[in-house]
């Protein structure tokens, strides 16, 4: 009763956000204010409703009820997100694609079944890129620091949702002062990153759309070209540091912010090893297209192949000229360094810095262990020892992240796509990127309907990290 209740409220609170782009339908008049209304009121009703028969539920939520909470939020809240996509008058999506499209928003991967974005109405323009800003810090991060005025606990559900490997460290000593500032500062980064794009030359309009995705690490786009479609170096550049931003733990930020200093992101080992990472693969990127003439000078080199590199390895998912085209093994280094994704705490996807460095220093340690089998050897993280337990947990999520990769590229094989547009979709999908290689390169119209419910559930694989929703499928957790 307690996780209906919840439910409920987050249903309430997911409502209003139907309002938002019903004012901007109204303010442009585009004619599509209805399906916004009509969203509106169907959530709000089915919000009420389950707060309603649950009100006078007192029981305490369990720590396995978070993972419930939160795998039946977001498929739920996927589900109502779609109505937008079912109900308007220009170009209404079906059921499968309105589901793929509202999933894809809200895990901020970016994959998209529009293929005519210039077309559509611009309430729905702004609501996708919405809905990747309210999923990219994580809806159920916002109520929980609205819940403790509503009387219900949340550090279970902060557990479940938050990303990285070690989900016990709060920002303040309380859970909702926590969830209170990472919106402080993914709001101040939005509105830093809105304000970068209109002086770089953006309309405000596409300045705050952009800026939505970019700091959800999202990559929806105003324009079938993406940033291409402004032909701006200011604009790329601007976009690549805001999604190296985005891409850093946010508590980074917070403590930058209140000491006044960047010694937070210097002194940060998972930080520098993320910008040492992007670095050499900036280098290796940009010999590659030279070496093959991609394109015609090096000032061109060096933009493109920065910006797609960032773009894709933060898996935000924006392009410009596009990667897919490049030849030689350069696109599948740009999807191979997408499982690496951002830092942990932050919006990226795949499968995190801080667990590729552990992974490495583990690796390295038993190089060691050869040579000294008897030596007393521990992994350390910013001069802290990281307990075992950790390195295991780890090691388990790298092997499982790698079985479900192949597993659901394997079945998208199996359902008529070929093997690379399927294993890139699988990567693309799972680690929130969004654009793939061959027939999901600009978009994922033309797969069929099976592979879109797939790919569906990859993202919500990948945007709770495996375990929130595999935890789900074992007869453990359902056990008293």
């Amino acid at each position: 009763m307690q996780v209906l209740r919840i439910l409920g409220v987050l249903l309430l609170l997911f409502s209003v956000t139907h309002l938002t782009p019903l004012l901007v339908s109204l303010i442009y008049r585009d004619g599509n204010s209805f399906p916004f209304g009509l969203s509106f009121a169907l959530t709000f009703l089915t919000g009420l409703i389950l707060w309603a028969m649950t009100r006078t539920s007192k029981s305490d939520l369990r720590y396995r009820d978070g993972f419930l909470v939160v795998v039946m939020f977001w498929t739920v809240l996927a589900t109502f997100g779609a109505l937008p996509f079912i109900f308007t008058h220009a170009s209404p999506l079906s059921v499968t694609d309105a589901f793929f499209e509202s999933m894809s928003g809200l895990t901020t991967t970016g994959a998209t079944i529009y293929t005519q974005l210039e077309s559509l109405p611009e309430s729905t323009l702004y609501y996708r890129q919405q809905l990747q800003w309210l999923g990219g810090m994580g809806i159920v991060v916002l109520a929980v620091a609205i819940m403790p005025m509503l009387g219900i606990g949340g550090m279970q559900l902060y557990r479940a949702e938050t990303p990285g490997p070690m989900k016990d460290n709060k920002l303040a000593p309380r859970i909702a002062e926590s969830a209170k500032a990472l919106w402080y500062i993914y709001l101040s980064l939005t509105i830093a990153c809105c304000v970068a794009y209109r002086v770089a030359g953006m309309p405000w309009f596409d300045a705050l759309g952009h800026a939505f995705s970019t700091i959800a690490i999202g990559g929806f786009s105003t324009h079938d070209n993406s940033l291409g479609y402004f032909d701006s170096a200011a604009i790329e550049w601007v976009a690549v540091f805001f999604m190296l931003l985005a891409s850093a733990n946010f508590s980074l930020h917070f403590l930058s912010w209140r000491q006044r200093s960047a010694l937070p992101y210097v002194r940060d080992s998972e930080f520098r090893f993320f910008l040492a990472l992007i670095g050499l693969a900036a280098v290796a990127v940009v010999i590659g297209l030279t070496m093959q003439s991609v394109y015609a000078d090096t000032e061109t080199v060096v933009r493109q192949g920065v910006f797609h590199l960032v773009s894709i390895a933060t898996t935000t998912g924006f392009t410009s000229t596009g990667f897919a085209w490049w030849p030689g093994a350069l696109p599948v280094l740009l999807i191979l360094l997408s499982f690496i994704g951002g830092c942990a705490g932050s919006t990226a996807g795949g499968i995190k810095v801080m667990r590729i460095q552990m992974m490495y220093k583990q690796g390295r340690k038993e190089i060691v262990r050869l040579i000294h089998p008897n030596a007393v050897l521990s992994i350390k993280t910013n001069g802290q020892v990281i307990n075992p337990n950790i390195i295991a947990a780890v090691t388990a999520f790298f092997s499982m992240y790698i079985f479900c990769f192949a597993v659901i590229g394997f079945l998208l094989s199996l359902v008529g796509l070929d093997w690379i547009t399927a294993f890139s979709a699988a990567a693309a999908c799972l680690n929130n990127l969004g654009p793939g290689l061959n027939g999901v390169a600009n978009h994922y119209a033309e797969i069929n309907d099976a592979a879109k419910w797939i790919l569906s559930f990859a993202m919500l694989l990948g945007r709770l990290e495996l375990f929130t929703l595999l935890v789900l499928f074992t007869i453990t957790f359902w056990r008293d």
